[in-house]
């Protein structure tokens, strides 16, 4: 045999692959590009994947052999390598840790994958008269029971995973088992393969006239790369869109992606889906276990899964049959990855459907202007949907404002007398506060003295409910102090106001009415928030408290009030895409309000009523705020008609992430700008003195070759050693 070497991404922090021998027991079966092979380093033995394979070797040191080959099937295509190896390049990223992210944490590991069945659920064949008067009583006595006895019968087989998304409990699965009304069985995964008979044509709506053409051009285009803006207002019917220009896709047996931007649409979405289509739907978040993450990743592989529906890092499935990509809330920040591999979830959404020819589908109520400015400039095909579906129409936006108000508990005297109306019509309200906890900070009401986080020189967050000071920067805690550890005074409060204190407050002044919060504390345990979404729905609750979480695409048919609380948190921020987050945000949670036949209103408590941005978005809307702010962006030459990176650096000592980010202005650019080093908005965080540096250029092609330059200079820089660092391509966010 001859000698053979292959070249592999090793999951280190280093932008380079390495080579290894193929030792001749192990050259048989031929080697792959894509296969998964196991490789010493250093002390340690990982998981490589092999990118190249030849029977030279320059390199004159003595070469490692390889350890195993894993010899199963879960190799990735010769695409899905091209690609990662496109977004390693193009976010300048350890190839190795780019890779990573594409495979499920149990291919990540050395030892070998103990492969069962995934198990789904099916209904039984009622052939007892005691099942069917089983079932009799179950639809008239529990008809949450019911309900999910229709669904696995609709669906010959629906995992636990999926159960468990749309909010049904295992309680009532094994009350259906106790009936004989269902089995678990072994799910034998073979090639999706469409029918008629899948698709659903009892809820599906007829299009307006906006909505049937905008669906006709998406199927024009079914052969070829093509990018659709959908630009929708709250309500206007996008999913529906998805869902009928998907049909064509499916029945010609290929699959479809559909990305979301939080786990927190995951139900609504899989519903809409489940209730539409009768096909295999694999679901890809963060609250699957290990098993199902590998279940969703072989269901792709192996053409099982018709449609996946996942967060971002979805956007890696190994998808062989690609026939569409949806990005649903295309503006939403946590489409962005902020730390390690730092890649958009869009961005390379749009670049693996141009890679596929395939067509894409971004929609938001609110785009974001990278994108309205493709669609504007005609790189996009540009949809708008101006009108609310059905017999709804857009709420009113009216600013109150806070200084003409006698507050209470931070609710106005206005917004008191319209939630009080809201309630006595049998109607829901909500309120949006963007701030988790019961107060942002404690203090001393003799000396002042104010709880800081030493690690973060930022105020600890008090939670009355668990008695904790924490830290939403770095997660310390620590107990609630007796007395003021700097005058000794029992004089200690909370300042300011969290969900935690305002649900507390709502409670007192509307002791009658069920009050639900919606945060990241409330929603720790597993399935609690599709729990409590449900609850909303079922009108358990009337007065709905929540953060950003609730702001997002959710459908709430009786929430006719929408009141933020405080409105003014971007309008003086240093960073300039602020602006345009808080434009989104206030538009998204407005859209909350009168989704159904009855009429919404939207109530913004602000100290500055008659700031310019405020005024531009109630009385014109997004639309014309946004094309204002990217003419000023122009102006100013700043994204998207300019191109930025983003270098961060962090130490123990203030001086080492300046001096070191100093030294990287040093190399000169002609088509580049360097702004800073600056410290960072918050410039100690657990423990480390944070700075970074900009580097912004008038095209794509200047800024990549300038990090190139920079890259390359970093192993001589003098500091680098001293400092932890990090690059970011296109950055959405300085407020790190």
């Amino acid at each position: 045999m001859s000698e053979q070497y292959v070249q592999v991404a090793v999951p280190v922090p280093m932008r380079q692959l390495f080579t290894y021998q193929v030792p001749e027991e192990l050259q048989t079966p031929p080697i792959k590009i894509g296969e998964r092979v196991a490789v010493s380093f250093g002390a340690r033995k990982v998981i490589a994947i092999v990118i190249a394979i030849t029977d030279k070797c320059d390199i004159d040191s003595k070469i490692k052999p390889i350890s195993q080959r894993l010899n199963d099937s879960f190799h990735l295509s010769d695409f899905l390598v091209n690609y990662l190896k496109l977004c390693a390049t193009y976010y300048h990223h350890p190839i190795g840790d780019v890779f990573q992210q594409a495979l499920p944490k149990l291919l990540r590991q050395v030892k070998k994958v103990d492969l069962q069945p995934p198990m789904v659920w099916q209904s039984a064949e009622l052939i007892e008269n005691e099942q069917k008067e089983q079932l009799a009583k179950v639809e008239t006595k529990a008809p949450k029971q019911f309900a999910l006895f229709q669904l696995i019968a609709k669906h010959h087989g629906i995992s636990w995973a999926e159960l468990r998304t749309l909010g049904y409990s295992k309680a009532q699965l094994n009350a259906l088992v106790a009936k004989d009304l269902i089995k678990q069985v072994k799910h034998r995964p073979g090639q999706f393969s469409w029918q008629d008979s899948k698709l659903t044509q009892e809820n599906k709506q007829v299009l307006s006239t906006e909505q049937a053409l905008i669906v006709a051009a998406i199927n024009q285009s079914l052969d070829r790369f093509s990018c659709h803006l959908i630009d929708g207002v709250t309500g206007s019917g996008k999913t529906e869109v998805y869902l009928q220009a998907m049909e064509n896709v499916l029945a010609n047996h290929q699959q479809v992606l559909v990305i979301v931007p939080e786990i927190g649409l995951t139900p609504q979405t899989l519903l809409r889906f489940e209730q539409r289509f009768s096909v295999p739907i694999s679901l890809h978040h963060s609250n699957l276990n290990d098993t199902e993450r590998l279940d969703t990743w072989l269901s792709a592989q192996q053409g099982s899964a018709a449609i996946v529906i996942g967060t971002r890092s979805a956007i890696f499935s190994p998808l062989h049959k690609l026939g569409m990509i949806i990005v649903d809330e295309e503006h939403d920040s946590s489409l962005k990855q902020q730390d390690s591999f730092r890649y958009h979830g869009r961005d390379i959404a749009i670049l693996r459907a141009r890679q596929t020819n395939i067509p894409i589908i971004l929609g938001s109520a609110t785009p974001s202007f990278e994108s309205l400015q493709n669609a504007l400039s005609g790189k996009y095909q540009y949809h708008q949907l101006r009108k609310r579906a059905g017999k709804s129409n857009k709420a009113k936006i009216t600013l109150i404002d806070v200084a003409q108000q006698q507050m209470e508990f931070g609710l106005s005297g206005t917004l008191k007398h319209e939630i009080k109306q809201t309630l006595a019509r049998g109607e829901q309200a909500l309120i949006f506060l963007n701030r988790r906890g019961y107060a942002p900070a404690i203090n001393c009401q003799e000396c002042h003295w104010l709880s800081d986080c030493q690690r973060c020189d930022k105020p600890y967050t008090y939670h009355q409910k668990q008695q904790l000071l924490i830290c939403h920067h770095c997660g310390s805690q620590k107990r609630v102090p007796k007395q003021c550890p700097k005058c000794g005074s029992v004089r200690i409060a909370p300042v300011g106001q969290g969900t935690e204190q305002l649900e507390q407050r709502i409670g007192e002044i509307f002791p009658d009415v069920s009050v639900v919060r919606i945060d990241r504390d409330s929603t720790r345990k597993k399935g609690e928030l599709t729990k409590l979404l449900q609850e909303i729905t079922d009108k358990k609750h009337q007065l709905l408290i929540g953060t950003q979480m609730l702001a997002k695409g959710h459908h709430f048919p009786d929430v006719t009030l929408v009141a933020v609380l405080d409105g003014d948190g971007a309008l003086f921020s240093f960073d300039f895409r602020a602006s345009e987050q808080m434009a989104q945000l206030l538009i998204q949670v407005a859209g909350r309000a009168g989704r159904a036949s009855k009429p919404g209103k939207v109530l913004v408590q602000t100290s500055y009523p008659d700031h310019p941005l405020l005024q531009d978005l109630v009385h014109n809307g997004y639309q014309h705020f946004a094309k204002q702010a990217l003419a000023e962006r122009k102006q100013a030459m700043l994204p998207p008609f300019s191109y930025q990176a983003l270098f961060r650096a962090e130490a123990n000592y203030p001086s080492y992430p300046e001096k070191f980010l100093r030294l990287l202005t040093e190399l000169t650019f002609t088509n580049c700008q360097f702004a800073g080093p600056v410290p960072a908005a918050m410039e100690k965080k657990a423990g480390k003195f944070r700075y970074h540096l900009i580097l912004q250029a008038k095209s794509r092609k200047d800024l990549h070759i300038a990090i190139f330059q920079l890259l390359a200079a970093i192993p001589n820089n003098e500091w680098q050693s001293k400092v932890r660092w990090s690059l970011d391509i296109d950055p959405i966010d300085l407020n790190w």
